[in-house]
């Protein structure tokens, strides 16, 4: 009797993997959403299953999982005719996305005010130090990303929202900032040295300390902005005459 396996599948591991799917699914999940938030897979790429089993060493029904789970939450979109593609990340989405977490962010930071104390205030100091002293790219020549310094962003981002006591409010602020990361991704090296991201935090950092909470929220807000101005102009580049993209 032969055992029969997927593309992508040593024979002999095929029971293992089938014993293992549950966990392998959501592995094949974590991956794949970490290389979509990152932009390994560009907006509106069709998502081919071959080149996904070459990729996540996987077979066919962890991939199938995973995409579902990912197209419910909008990350992919699904076409019962053509599969699954990236969802397209365009302008206007940023633009709604900035004024959301503008929104949001301002009402957690002004709710820290209200409740500021030193439980609040040590862990942003710590997570403003972290920070300050990770470089932003690991090449010095161009953009690289580099894992410990997006790290360390997104904890100097969570410390400065902790203080509002509110588990909601911050657990929604993750899902804009995930949403937020995969712009700042596809927009990473056109914006690399043409902004100096530490200058713009340690101002977000003295103004929140300084206790100067309408200053915080507008440093905060035009922090936001910029990279949504860098994400129209790496565009329009793109859709010039004479460039690909």
């Amino acid at each position: 009797m032969s055992i029969k396996t997927e593309p992508g599948i040593v024979p002999g591991l095929a029971a293992v993997a089938d014993a293992s799917s549950p966990t392998l699914a959501r592995q094949t999940y974590e991956r794949l959403r970490a290389d979509l938030l990152a932009g390994h897979w560009q907006p509106g790429r069709k998502l081919l299953m071959h080149e996904l089993r070459e990729r996540y060493q996987v077979g066919a029904s962890p991939l199938r999982e995973a995409l579902n789970r990912l197209a419910s939450e909008e990350w992919v979109v699904h076409n019962d005719q053509r599969g699954f593609a990236v969802a397209q990340a365009t302008q206007a989405q940023l633009e709604d996305l900035v004024n959301t977490r503008v929104a949001v962010e301002s009402l957690a930071i002004g709710q820290a005010f209200a409740r500021r104390g030193p439980e609040w205030e040590e862990p942003l100091v710590l997570a403003f130090h972290r920070l300050s002293r990770t470089p932003r790219s690991i090449s010095d020549d161009a953009y690289a990303e580099n894992p410990e310094w997006e790290r360390q962003h997104r904890a100097f981002h969570r410390a400065l929202l902790a203080g509002c006591g509110s588990s909601l409010l911050l657990g929604f602020c993750e899902q804009l900032y995930d949403q937020a990361y995969r712009f700042r991704q596809l927009a990473a090296r056109v914006a690399y040295k043409r902004r100096n991201e530490h200058d713009e935090h340690r101002a977000i950092f003295d103004a929140v300390m300084q206790g100067e909470l309408e200053h915080a929220r507008a440093l905060l807000a035009e922090h936001y902005r910029r990279t949504a101005s860098i994400f129209e102009h790496e565009r329009e580049s793109a859709a010039a005459p004479g460039k690909k993209g």
